[in-house]
């Protein structure tokens, strides 16, 4: 492809599982044309370890699942040190993810929409359109790095965040639904867990708006609130 039309696709998740999950048939879709595509996950999401497991051992092996789900994708894996459910809006935060906006410059953001029942869920998407400022503005010195302004931020479905999640787009993901359902096998939470039957739900949540949009898989995205809504089949300005 020409170089000058590649972009940097960023997913960013609160914990390891939420990136993929949400938007990780869009990630391949992009990764498949040659874009770059990186998975930035705030938390491991260590917390919900199973039964014969510390919190630190689950925290590595999650790290590692992530890694394999990104493999699968065709893309990178990245996870900070911050704790499951201990997440936190504050400067250091911002300021950190801004560092990682400046080192790797992604075009494109898409994290989890505004409203979750989940604390970490709910943090993420303020955490990163804070940096996204930050790390736009030259007047903060971030480790020297000089200043990188996103183009577009998006929401992305998750079933912790649905209070108010309308789609803007529905992006026709059934070329690539097979190896985003590979990816989420990786994670032992999606495949074993006993609360929730993940593996089920995002396989009939990608029908279901397959349906909705006459293509056998689809996955959507959410402009944010206030934003200037454009309805769309792919990502405004990165059409494929």
């Amino acid at each position: 492809m020409d170089v000058s039309n590649k972009i940097h696709l960023m997913v960013v998740g609160a914990h390891c599982g939420d990136a993929e999950i949400q938007a990780g048939a869009i990630a391949h879709k992009y990764a498949k044309a040659g874009h770059e595509v990186t998975f930035l996950h705030l938390t491991a999401g260590e917390k919900g370890t199973p039964a014969g497991l510390t919190v630190e051992e689950y925290r590595e092996q999650k790290i590692r699942e992530a890694e394999k789900a990104a493999a699968v994708l065709g893309a990178k894996s990245i996870t900070l040190d911050y704790k499951d459910a201990e997440l936190t809006n504050d400067d250091a935060t911002i300021s950190h993810v801004a560092c990682f906006f400046r080192k790797l410059k992604p075009n494109v953001v898409i994290t989890h929409w505004e409203n979750s029942m989940h604390p970490d869920h709910a943090l993420c998407p303020k955490i990163v359109q804070a940096a996204w400022l930050k790390a736009a503005l030259p007047g903060f010195d971030l480790e020297g790095l000089p200043p990188h302004s996103l183009t577009r931020m998006f929401h992305s479905e998750n079933w912790e965040d649905m209070e108010g999640y309308l789609p803007d787009i529905f992006v026709d993901v059934t070329d690539e639904f097979d190896t985003y359902l590979e990816a989420l096998s990786q994670y032992w939470f999606i495949m074993n867990s006993t609360s929730f039957r993940y593996y089920d739900y995002y396989k009939a949540l990608g029908t279901m708006r397959g349906c909705l949009n006459r293509t056998t898989y689809a996955q959507t995205l959410k402009y944010p609130t206030g934003a200037n809504v454009r309805k769309g089949s792919s990502i405004p300005g990165f059409e494929l």
